[in-house]
């Protein structure tokens, strides 16, 4: 009897590895990104910040981007070291009075002169 069930499983075995393999399912679209609602928060800047980007709440984004737009018409951008910022006179208050700061650093410096609208 116990060989009657082996065979039997056996059998069903190879009727299942006979099977047709299951159809995929077509991949599904990649969804755009939505932003955090953390950074698309506006922001008010301080005053040594706002000299720079506006007086205006904006989100840190924006505070970013306009940031590097100030950076690049006065081109601050270290040549030999890119990730390196050189301060000037209204980037030095917001750098904590540092000569260079790297682009990584720039942000947390900056976050620091951030205050909720």
């Amino acid at each position: 009897m116990a060989i009657a069930k082996k065979k039997a499983k056996k059998a069903a075995k190879k009727k299942a590895a006979k099977r047709p393999a299951a159809k995929k399912r077509p991949a599904k679209k990649a969804s755009k990104r939505k932003p955090n609602a953390a950074f698309m928060k506006p922001m008010q800047p301080s005053s040594q910040l706002a000299m720079v980007v506006g007086n205006a709440p904006l989100p840190r984004t924006e505070v970013t981007k306009k940031l590097w737009q100030y950076i690049k018409r006065k081109g601050l951008q270290d040549a030999k070291e890119r990730r390196m910022i050189n301060a000037d006179d209204a980037l030095k208050p917001i750098f904590n009075g540092k000569a260079k700061v790297s682009m990584f650093d720039m942000t947390k410096l900056v976050n620091k002169h951030l205050k909720d609208a």
